[in-house]
């Protein structure tokens, strides 16, 4: 799963997740892409679950790109412990989704594979998706 080799600090905070994406919200690698409807996390374990969904379906055809890195640490205290007492320790990795922001991109699969391939990643996601092709963006 994705995680950064590195970072500068062990924990962050919470933030918010107002507004939309301005980067990161067309395509820029492949012909279609899975774009995020809603604001929300999406985990590292959920990022690779859209990934076996695509590359299963698609049977080493074509390319995909993934477009997100969990770079934000989620930190959780252990069960039954009292209130106070500093953060909790970090658990897992999420990358901030924004509405707008393109989640896979491929290319070199026909429109009816990608399509398929693209709904399949979708129901992975813990938001809603849309599927969009190139010559939609313009």
């Amino acid at each position: 799963m994705l995680s950064p080799k590195k970072v500068k600090h062990r924990k962050m905070m919470k933030g918010n997740l107002k507004g939309k994406a301005y980067r990161g919200s067309e395509l820029s690698f492949g012909d279609y892409g899975l774009k995020a409807i809603e604001p929300h996390w999406l985990t590292s374990r959920q990022i690779e679950a859209g990934r076996i969904a695509i590359t299963r379906f698609v049977k080493r055809g074509g390319k995909v790109w993934i477009r997100v890195f969990p770079d934000k640490p989620i930190t959780r205290k252990p069960a039954e412990t009292r209130m106070g007492s500093g953060k909790g320790n970090p658990e897992f990795w999420v990358a901030v989704i924004k509405p707008g922001r393109i989640i896979y991109e491929m290319e070199g699969v026909t429109p009816e594979v990608a399509e398929e391939a693209l709904r399949l990643a979708s129901y992975k996601m813990p938001f809603a998706t849309k599927i969009v092709k190139r010559e939609e963006q313009k």
